[in-house]
């Protein structure tokens, strides 16, 4: 670790900052620091009376800060922040509402909806930890605001998860992620109950635009990595439930930088029935993918557009829509490429020439409407329908002459860094013809009926699954004037001694054709209750999930499945003097099949392939506690996962195939642990550290490896400012992870190949000067009078230039007929300008 921070005071010298930021010494040290003016949190909701009927003038007092609700019962109030609050709703006629034990962070919007009563309603129990997270939930609480801060390639709601423990992901190009020992088709997304998704085609990270969540969208982040409820869906890994923000105030952001730009507008009707909030974003990674070995002419259009629309009809019934559209145009014309590998004593270097190009194009669409209506002050209801659709096209030709020999290492010599002699020379062709459209149809239906602390939840939906694709690919290789076909026992292999004049046949080739339909019915039910054991607070949720689908396409007979899954949760939380919560977590995880689960290596559809299972068993604590009067927290989290059915595959880059069948086992066991709080006043930081290893058994040949046996993960968040400037801030990442098996040859066995990539190290730096915000305010009549936000940046991505490597390049040299893995390199350092202003 030492050997990190000491090139980066190095950084903060040339940049004049050394004097004034203390960021590794308070990291390492953790000492006080000086206190700046208090930040704000923001408390908003409907208060009804007993009727349900929307109550006005009710006046909502914290500290000396103060409001009252308007004619429809709607309320928002500034307050403290980072510090515990006690919020008192008061209305003639009625008994007063006491809020006690309130912590929210910085810029947090928390949402209180009271019902006022003729009794005294005293809720003094809250469970909120220091930085505002639910504590008995056991789902992770993360600020929007700190997403769209923290820098990274690509910044985001992702960019963040990946710096939890037990988060895998080693392509700052993608916003795909596993987790606990999981791959990228096993996390749940949902965005306001509605769940999303992502392009089926992609095969590298360079090919992402955005991922579907726009973090300038967001109110609120929550994220759980396994032993999640049983109203979450069937997958087996995680869950990320996003909420779009439902506007209290007309608002324009936007925001600039050389990789793009974006804009959010926020609006609200007089009467506060209609709200919108609309994001268009505009990306280009040309900055990101220049900064690689290969050098190309690289073009792609990456555009979004999203808007969330809620009407309130009265206080009981609103209607929300979710709408998005996006575009991904995808133009390279890859030329060159040295990569220069291999030890002191032997260096190596790889030299290719392109010809050709790859044209991509994903077009998604997503229509979803989405109705909340509350029955009573006990029963709510809500009905939800959404349209998905995608358009996939992957087409290319490119033809790659390379050349594998020894590099001059005379320092004298003019040819330094130069190929002088070559040890494999050849040419590869790869073509494709990709197609696919999906459609994707659901309806369904949610409840939750609450009385005293118990609540009953239950849902239903039914799901149309349409996918047709077409996919030819092939790969054709020449090595040194042999044509090299695939290592099949067909193909006897005599070269040069007998010439071959069969015709030629590729090394790797795809061509199928696949229509299929999936409808499927699923449904759960569940019971949450909080209850006192002595002077112990406990609380549990029981749940069960059951889901039927049935699959028809061409080609193969209709097939149908059944599974259901019983899940639980329990929490305690001592009566002790320290604030402390223990959770433990089990259940059964299932994941029926999705369309690329059914495809195996050759593209023919496997119906038979049955729903992978897994056992989840977790068992975690959450201390919070206060440090220099600051609010901090340690969460610490043990689990085990047993995989029975399991569907294996391999991982390119972040290209997922399938075998298509369930003949393995795994396992996965680990352990996470975060050190989160206010190590700075006003901010939020933390350290995670995480260890994991999953390993698999297919058909009984003995556990190996998976793709996703990351081992050892450490992150740190860390946001700082100048205790003198304190405008003037710093956000910094650091992940270090150790190296996944990966890299195969084509055709190569896991069982004989488990060689590893190599570890990944990068960090990320921020530094950016707040002009305006809401505690820096410029009189009428000056030009920054009407902005509420404005602030220049830059970033360096990569700071200490790492040379992360995601695959390998394999060629053959022509003495030793051996396959040199030749490293592809991930991105360099690169410097990132950032503006972004909010009116």
């Amino acid at each position: 670790m030492l050997g990190i921070l000491l090139p980066l005071r190095v950084v903060f010298i040339e940049i004049n900052l050394l004097n004034r930021i203390r960021i590794l010494l308070r990291l390492l040290l953790l000492c006080t620091a000086n206190l700046i003016s208090a930040q704000s949190a923001t408390i908003t909701g409907i208060i009804l009376n007993e009727e349900n009927r929307a109550l006005s003038n009710v006046s909502i007092v914290s500290g000396n800060r103060g409001t009252i609700s308007d004619n429809t019962g709607y309320y928002l109030l500034e307050v403290q922040a980072d510090s515990e609050i006690t919020i008192l709703f008061s209305h003639l006629g009625h008994e007063r509402i006491e809020l006690r034990g309130l912590v929210l962070t910085t810029n947090q919007v928390f949402a209180f909806n009271p019902v006022m009563k003729t009794s005294v309603i005293q809720i003094d129990s809250v469970e909120v930890s220091a930085t505002g997270e639910k504590s008995v939930s056991g789902i992770t609480n993360l600020s929007p605001v700190l997403a769209r801060k923290i820098p990274g390639a690509n910044a985001g709601i992702e960019n963040v998860l990946k710096l939890l423990p037990g988060v895998f992901s080693n392509n700052e190009l993608s916003t795909q992620y596993g987790v606990r020992g999981g791959n990228y088709d096993e996390n749940l997304v949902y965005v306001n109950e509605i769940e999303v998704y992502r392009p089926f085609l992609i095969r590298t990270g360079q090919q992402e635009g955005f991922s579907f969540v726009n973090s300038d969208m967001v109110e609120k982040v929550s994220f759980s990595p396994g032993g999640f409820q049983a109203k979450y869906g069937d997958k087996l890994s995680s869950v990320l439930d996003i909420t779009y923000k439902t506007p209290t105030r007309f608002a324009l952001q936007a925001e600039a930088s050389l990789l793009g730009a974006g804009t959010t507008l926020e609006t609200i009707s007089k009467n506060k029935n209609f709200s919108s909030v609309t994001g268009l974003r505009y990306r280009n990674n040309s900055l990101l993918v220049n900064s690689r070995q290969t050098k190309s002419n690289f073009n792609p259009i990456f555009v979004d557009l999203q808007s969330f629309l809620t009407y309130r009809f009265s206080p009981r019934l609103q209607l929300h829509f979710l709408g998005n559209l996006g575009l991904n145009e995808y133009r390279n014309q890859p030329q060159s490429r040295q990569t220069n590998f291999g030890t002191i004593a032997n260096p190596q270097a790889l030299q290719i020439f392109y010809l050709g190009q790859e044209k991509n194009t994903y077009v998604t669409a997503l229509g979803a409407l989405k109705a909340d209506y509350f029955v009573s002050e006990y029963l709510r209801l809500n009905f939800i329908t959404s349209l998905y659709h995608t358009t996939e096209e992957e087409y290319s030709d490119v033809i790659a002459q390379y050349e594998l020999g020894e590099i001059e290492t005379n320092l004298g010599s003019n040819d330094l860094g130069e190929v002088t002699s070559s040890r494999g020379i050849g040419a590869q062709y790869n073509r494709s013809r990709n197609d696919l459209d999906a459609l994707i149809h659901t309806l369904s239906h949610k409840g939750e009926y609450q009385k005293n602390s118990s609540v009953l939840t239950w849902g239903l939906r039914y799901t149309y699954e349409d996918v047709r694709d077409q996919i030819r690919e092939s790969e054709f290789i020449d090595s040194a004037g042999f044509f090299i076909r695939p290592p099949r026992e067909e193909f006897i292999n005599n070269q040069p001694e007998e010439p071959f004049v069969a015709p030629l046949v590729a090394y790797q080739s795809i061509n199928a054709r696949n229509t299929t339909q999936t409808q499927r019915l699923a449904g759960y039910v569940q019971l949450s209750t909080r209850t006192n054991l002595g002077k112990h607070r406990f609380s549990y949720n029981l749940g069960i999930r059951a889901q039927h689908w049935t699959l028809k396409g061409d080609g193969f007979s209709q097939n149908s499945q059944f599974i259901f899954s019983p899940r639980a949760q329990l929490a305690i939380k001592p009566a002790w003097e320290k604030d402390i919560v223990f959770r433990l977590s089990s259940g059964i995880y299932q994941q029926p099949p999705f369309y690329r689960e059914l495809r195996d290596f050759e593209g023919t559809i496997r119906p038979e392939v049955k729903a992978q299972k897994a056992f989840h068993l977790l068992l975690g604590n959450e201390y919070s506690f206060q440090l220099w009067n600051r609010p901090f927290s340690l969460q610490s989290e043990a689990y085990y996962k047993s995989l029975w059915d399991v569907n294996t595959y391999t991982l390119d880059d972040v290209r997922l195939r399938y075998v298509a069948n369930n003949n393995a086992k795994a396992y996965v066991y680990g352990l996470d642990l975060r050190l989160y709080g206010a190590f700075v006043p006003g901010t939020e930081s933390w350290i995670s550290l995480g260890y994991l290893t999953t390993k698999e058994n297919s058909e009984e040949r003995g556990y190996i490896s998976r793709p996703t046996d990351q081992r050892l993960k450490a992150a740190v968040l860390f946001q700082d400012y100048v205790p003198d400037i304190p405008n003037l801030k710093m956000y910094l990442n650091l992940v270090y992870s150790t190296g996944v098996p990966g890299g195969s040859p084509s055709y190569a066995d896991p069982y004989v190949f488990q060689n590893r990539l190599r570890d990944y190290k990068r960090a990320d730096l921020g530094i950016s000067h707040i002009f305006v915000d809401e505690d820096q305010t410029f009189p009428e009549g000056h030009w920054l009078h009407h902005c509420k936000e404005l602030q220049l940046g830059f970033e360096i991505f990569n700071l200490f230039n790492n040379q992360n490597a995601i695959t390998n390049t394999w060629v053959r040299d022509v003495d030793s007929k051996n396959e040199f893995a030749v490293p592809n390199f991930m991105t360099s350092r690169i410097l990132n300008i950032k503006l972004r202003v909010r009116f």
